[in-house]
């Protein structure tokens, strides 16, 4: 791709940074808003040659209209990245995502593994994401890292759900309803990523691949290999994977999901309520231990905030005063110093008028 900074798409998407692997973002002229665009080369049979009898819509108009129709059926949700149609330009495919402020989990991820229950919280906003397509009669189909945004509030959201319409309609179209060839298009368009290889499809399939990304998000790793797409369907066929046990906490729940019973798995909505009664018992975070966004200090009192810094003098005279207990009252009241002080002088006068009188008799 050619695309630069400055150029329109669609007549109304102006690039805002230099594309990279087919992603960019943009600014949606029309409303203002900042969409991330996706985009996959068509072969020539699909750049808008009509077909043979004149009949139907151009093959790119017609893989935009399937794409966009998924897109219209999605649900509004919280946790749930809005795609925003599908668009033909040149010999690209495009889809078009609402994009705000965030990373990546594939970029948070390549840090290193998350602690198991911060994992969770990720997970059951995606749970929720998933239980809303499916209450809409819809299937993700494109679970992974990479389609899931971690936002600066902590909060994670589930994009991709355009994208992986575009892949499994492009793997259709090239590769006809199914076989091998629809085997291969679909294997080089999607490639060796677990969460994209259940046995089943539908809320099923989705609710699978939760359990692929929970391995992922508490060991660093799929459960199954990724070496290739062969060597990996192969395995998830034979379920032959990693220990769950390596999940800690949440081992028992990926054991569930990833069993090849489709049945058996819990479904998003039952994903949501086992997380937060595991979220309800979790232990504070260790010092030290890694979150995936930014946790504010607690609120503590000013006067215990200063002391604990040593900072200021009255900072520093209430660490004192905590250190070495309560003022002691003073030994004689103030109210006797006067009388005593008149005493002590008149004393002295009268010690100095006896010592006058036996030196001189």
């Amino acid at each position: 791709m050619r695309a630069g900074p400055g150029q329109v798409l669609a007549g109304r998407y102006r690039l805002t940074d230099r594309p990279e692997a087919l992603s960019a973002v943009a600014v949606d002229e029309g409303s203002g808003d900042v969409v991330r665009l996706r985009g996959w080369e068509l072969p020539a049979p699909l750049t808008g040659v009509q077909e043979p009898d004149g009949a139907g819509p151009e093959p790119g108009e017609r893989l935009v209209r399937r794409v966009a129709a998924v897109g219209a059926g999605a649900p509004r949700h919280p946790r749930l990245l809005q795609g925003a149609g599908a668009f033909v330009e040149g010999e690209l495919l495009w889809t078009v995502e609402e994009c705000p402020a965030g990373r990546s989990l594939a970029a948070v991820l390549a840090d290193g593994p998350l602690p198991p229950y911060r994992a969770a919280e990720i997970a059951a906003d995606l749970a929720a994401a998933l239980r809303a397509l499916h209450d809409a009669g819809l299937a993700h189909g494109n679970l992974t890292a990479g389609s899931v945004l971690v936002c600066e509030d902590g909060a994670a959201l589930l994009g991709g759900l355009l994208p992986g319409v575009a892949e499994e309609v492009l793997a259709e179209e090239l590769g006809g309803p199914g076989g091998r060839r629809r085997y291969e298009v679909r294997a080089e368009l999607v490639g060796p990523v677990a969460e994209r290889w259940p046995l089943d499809g539908g809320p099923a399939g989705d609710c699978w691949a939760l359990g692929v990304l929970l391995h992922r998000m508490a060991t660093g790793r799929a459960p199954y290999p990724e070496s290739g797409v062969p060597e990996l369907v192969t395995a998830v066929r034979e379920g032959r994977r990693v220990p769950s046990e390596a999940c800690g906490p949440l081992g028992p729940l990926v054991e569930r999901l990833v069993q090849s019973d489709p049945a058996r798995r819990p479904t998003a909505a039952e994903v949501r309520l086992e997380l937060a009664e595991l979220l309800a018992g979790a232990p504070e975070p260790a010092a030290g231990e890694r979150v995936a966004a930014p946790v504010p200090e607690p609120r503590r009192p000013a006067g215990k905030r200063r002391a604990a810094k040593g900072g200021g003098a009255d900072g520093a005279e209430r660490a004192r005063a905590e250190v070495s207990g309560p003022a002691r009252p003073p030994r004689i009241p103030p109210s006797l110093l006067g009388p005593l002080l008149v005493g002590g002088v008149f004393l002295l006068l009268v010690l100095g008028v006896v010592a006058v009188v036996l030196f001189a008799g």
